[in-house]
Parts: structure tokens; sequence; C-alpha cells
């Protein structure tokens, strides 16, 4: 029997960009739309989110100043909002605790120096393993939220038949973290690779791993074929394999370790004269898209684990008491209005002008 409406609580999105400037208020209501109670909102700024206080000397953004422009821009609507520090050079394990004590500080996030959008701060991951800044996170319970690639890789390293930038990274990186610092609590963001799931599975349960919509459904050969850059992202999409080790892991009625985060990342121009910018935007469609990725003949428990329980078990957050409904039934997919200009849905961007699920809040 087919499945035609699902009534689950409101769900966290526990890897969202939200950007800066007026434009934020379309991109907080894009998610509101889809049933979010609350988000994890990256800290990958113009300029990032490298420090906690707006009275603090260095040259970045704080959480406090952040926070305020989400809340400002409608995001006081969420029940939880999770900032996450950028972590930088400047970053200091006494930084670390003075975040806790202050009660802003629950995670940080780490970027590849110049791997992705916005990563220039970024630097590599065994300063900050020696520096005394994931000393200090492990001491007080903050939680690591890690883009897994491996930087300076190119040519076959970066990219390859037999190898990658995230293969090689839980392979040789994540293993190294985890044994130096096993109390550290470590989220796993947009894993592509059935390598870093298989480290994910085979690791305790203070490591999780966030999954996207985008790297459930397609692999590189649908980016390619057509050259359809708003499936560009990063990490890029991977091989089959990768895609049926993802879908295997969040379709498991055993799954408590792999959860939302839907990476959504809004660009009004996404093809430019230097390359593409990276990142889906799936504001407004995101748990019309993951639903596909999921058997539902046993029921809805392994698709509602994976949306709205695994994740916020995993952060400690509180359990909703709203619900929201997916109904069999079709959804226009339209571009999203913003001061800055109109911003493609994935869905829309690969040409799909509909969604045979569609949300009722």
């Amino acid at each position: 029997m087919s499945i035609e409406s699902i009534t689950l609580p409101l769900w966290y999105d526990l890897h969202v960009h939200l950007r800066q400037g007026q434009s934020m208020q379309a991109y907080v209501n894009a998610h509101i739309s889809m049933g979010c109670a609350g988000l994890l909102a990256m800290p990958n700024t113009k300029p990032p989110v490298g420090k906690i206080h707006q009275k603090d000397s260095l040259p970045y953004w704080s959480i406090e100043e952040y926070r305020s422009m989400i809340l400002t821009a409608g995001g006081d609507k969420f029940d939880v909002l999770l900032t996450p520090l950028y972590l930088t050079g400047d970053t200091s394990g006494d930084m670390i605790k003075s975040g806790v004590g202050s009660g802003l500080l629950q995670a940080a996030k780490y970027y590849p120096p110049h791997g992705t959008t916005n990563a220039d701060h970024g630097r590599p991951l065994e300063s900050f393993m020696s520096n005394g800044v994931l000393a200090a996170m492990e001491e007080m319970g903050v939680i690591l939220c890690v883009h897994g690639e491996e930087h300076g890789l190119s040519g076959e390293s970066y990219f390859g038949k037999n190898s990658n930038a995230e293969d090689y990274f839980y392979r040789e990186r994540m293993p190294r973290l985890r044994d130096k610092f096993p109390k550290l609590k470590i989220v796993c963001e947009h894993i592509t690779t059935k390598t870093a799931a298989d480290f994910v599975a085979q690791s305790d349960n203070n490591i999780g791993a966030t999954i996207t919509p985008q790297h459930l459904m397609f692999t590189v050969a649908d980016l390619l074929q057509g050259l359809k850059y708003h499936l560009y992202c990063l990490p890029l999409v991977k091989f089959e394999e990768d895609r049926e080790a993802l879908l295997s892991a969040v379709n498991s009625d055993k799954n408590t370790k792999f959860f939302a985060g839907t990476d959504s990342a809004p660009h009004t121009t996404k093809a430019t004269e230097c390359g593409c910018a990276a990142g889906c935007f799936t504001g407004g469609v995101a748990p019309q898209l993951y639903i596909q990725s999921f058997d539902l003949k046993k029921g809805q428990g392994v698709f509602e684990a994976f949306l709205c329980h695994n994740g916020a078990a995993f952060y400690n957050l509180p359990a909703p008491q709203k619900t929201f409904t997916l109904i069999k039934k079709s959804q226009e997919v339209c571009a999203v209005p913003t001061p800055d200009g109109a911003v493609m849905p994935l869905p829309l961007g690969l040409g799909q002008k509909s969604l045979e699920w569609s949300v009722l809040l």
C-alpha cells in the first residue's frame, strides 16, 4: 500500500547557509515554509563569524552579531538557532572556553583552507589539533562541524577514479582526529563517499554525519551530462557506489547517526566567467526531495528518524511539539525573489518545475 501523506514533528536543518544582507529574510522564510523548527547557520559569511562577542578586537563578525542579524531577518520564529564559530588562525583555546562561558558557543566549524565558498580563513586541521583549540572543545563539550575534504590537492588526487579529496580526508585525517580526541563530538558534514559513511558507521556515538538531498539523489554523471551547474556543490556529487552507501546508511532501521543537513546555499549567480559558485539551494523543497530517497513500504519510521530525531538527539535539542505534513500532491517549484536577485531552487535548475510531494503546515 502506498503512503499518500505523512505527518511529522517539525525538524531541524543542521547545515544551512543564510549569507548576509537584506536577502537573508527570503532564505529564512524558505526554511520556515518547509517545517523547520530551527537550524544551524553556517559561519562562512563575509566577513566570517570568527569571534564570540562584538566587542572583541578581531576583524570578523561575532556570533553575537550574526545571531542578531538572523533573528531580525525572521529567525525569531525558530525554536532553536545555532550559530557555530568559524575556526580561523586567530581561534584559541581561551576563546573556546570564553564562548562556552558566555552561553553563545555550542559548535565550531572547520573549513579546509580555500576548500569551498568563503573558506579563505580556514587553516589545516593539524593546526587546531596542536594549538589547544580542539582540546578545549573536547573539554568544554563544543561540537566540531567538519567540512571533510583534504586541502591543496589537484588533478587525479582531488577527484580521480580511485580516490578524491573527501576519500583521502576520511582515510588519513579523521581517524587521527578521532583517536587523539576520543570524547570530542564531531559532525561529518555533507558526506558524499562510501569511505566517509563507513567511517561514521564504524565510529562510536560521538561521531555523526549530515547528508544533503542532492548526494542521496544524484551522481557525478548527473552533473556532467549537459553540465547541469545548478547541481555543482562542494563536496562534489560522487559515483553510484557512494550514493548507494549513503542510501543504505539512511534507510537502515538501526540508523541513529546520519541526519538531515541540507547545505542549502543560495546564489543569485551560479555560473560566472571564471567558474561556478558552489552550492545547491534547497530552501523550501528539502523534505520533498529527501523523502524520494526513502523506502516507505515499512512505514515512516526510518525517514522520520533521519529528518526529525537523529540530529536533534546528537545536538541535544528540544523535541518540537508542532507538526507538519508531507502530502503526495504536486507542488510547483518557483524561483525565490530576493533584493539581490532571484535564487533558483535545485529542482528548477535541473528543469523540474514541480515536485511529487508538497508540504502542509
